[in-house]
């Protein structure tokens, strides 16, 4: 494992918590040569109507406070309501 996958994955770990009192989760799928972390929301949050506030100010931020060369946060299963 990388040491910014190591980052990332710590990162969600930290928020996770939130997610799952919520019934949701989330999962790294990838991190592209370009520094694109690919997530997958799970459970309550691939269908929830804040599930994009959640990307932008809970996930992305959490991620780029630990791992500030990351580019962007997208989720590859986000279902927009």
């Amino acid at each position: 494992m990388s040491d910014l996958t190591a980052r990332v994955e710590a990162a969600l770990e930290q928020i996770r918590p939130y997610l799952q009192a919520d019934g949701g989760d989330v999962s790294l799928i990838e991190i592209t040569e370009d520094k694109i972390v690919k997530l997958e929301l799970q459970g309550a949050c691939k269908s929830c109507s804040m599930s994009m506030m959640t990307m932008k100010a809970g996930i992305e931020e959490s991620i780029k406070r630990i791992a500030p060369e990351v580019k962007g946060v997208e989720a590859i299963n986000l279902e927009i309501v």
